[in-house]
């Protein structure tokens, strides 16, 4: 989704609140971007691994946690948070005052979801925008596309798997948030009546890929025809943006079942390769404040 933009576009400022797994990778992220600049990069441990790499490239930091975004809020154009849903609901309800925009990647769920590949435009103007969940943002798409592809759906189930070492504390405490904030995403997305989401923390070594399956049953009304065509242009879409995501089984009908499989492979910015569940959620988190970016150049 990225598009080309004029070098002399001013940057946006952002804040970056959460310095773990998911704020470290984010963090490489917004360095690497020719429209974002990282002006805080706010944590509450000093030895976190996060706050040593955000020195060693330059990168303003600070232990004061949300404190320091709302000290240098004036200074600042978008916040991220890459806590916790327990801490992004607190730290929403500081940062909402002050009318900053605010990019939550905990599945905290306090206001609009926001999946690039489905509605990005929309969400160019909401102050609060959710990013659902890793889960969320590599199977919900796909789940849009059995839908379209039918006249309403009875059940829809997505199992996700990840490798244990990519999972940190926060996401590990965030567990029934994570399930409860992605079917409420699939609900919302798509129409069905009935989503279940199951996660599995893969403790194998070396660390597996991301892996999604999305399934509904063979007795559902879906038109594989179209659902192939939809599901190759998602995937073209979704890569625009995360280049690791691809789909490994094409939609088939088998065992009394209608199933899609999407792998994500991370760039490796920090954590390994295998660690795709940090590229799909901090890949489709910088490209909303890309676009937003571009919008106001």
């Amino acid at each position: 989704m990225r598009t080309q933009t004029s070098s002399r576009m001013d940057p946006l400022r952002v804040g970056i609140v959460g310095t773990g797994n998911i704020g470290t990778d984010l963090l490489l992220k917004v360095i690497a971007s020719p429209v974002l600049q990282c002006d805080v990069f706010a944590g509450r441990r000093a030895e976190s691994p996060g706050i040593g790499l955000a020195k060693s490239h330059g990168v303003p930091t600070s232990v004061d946690g949300i404190d320091a975004i709302v000290e240098r809020a004036s200074d600042l154009d978008i916040v991220f948070d890459a806590t916790s849903a327990k801490d992004a609901e607190r730290h929403w309800s500081i940062v909402d005052p002050l009318r900053l925009p605010f990019i939550d990647l905990t599945p905290a769920n306090l206001g609009k979801f926001c999946v690039p590949a489905l509605n990005l435009e929309d969400c160019l103007e909401e102050q609060y925008v959710g990013m659902v969940t890793c889960g969320g943002q590599a199977a919900v798409p796909m789940a849009h596309c059995i839908n379209e592809a039918t006249n309403g759906l009875s059940y829809l189930e997505i199992v996700s798997a990840s490798s244990s070492a990519s999972v940190g504390p926060a996401s590990r405490a965030n567990l029934d948030e994570y399930v409860i904030t992605t079917e409420q995403a699939t609900r919302a997305f798509c129409d069905v009546e009935n989503a279940k989401t199951i996660l599995i923390i893969n403790p194998a070594d070396p660390g597996i890929v991301m892996r999604n399956s999305i399934t509904v049953s063979a007795s559902e009304q879906v038109d594989m025809d179209a659902l192939r065509t939809a599901v190759d242009t998602m995937e073209k879409q979704i890569r625009s943006y995360v280049p690791g995501y691809r789909v490994v089984v094409p939609p088939v009908n088998a065992s009394g079942r209608i199933m899609i499989i999407v792998e994500v492979e991370g760039r490796g910015d920090w954590l390994p390769r295998s660690a795709g569940n940090l590229d799909i959620i901090t890949c489709a988190a910088v490209a909303v404040a890309e676009a937003r970016a571009e919008r106001r150049a």
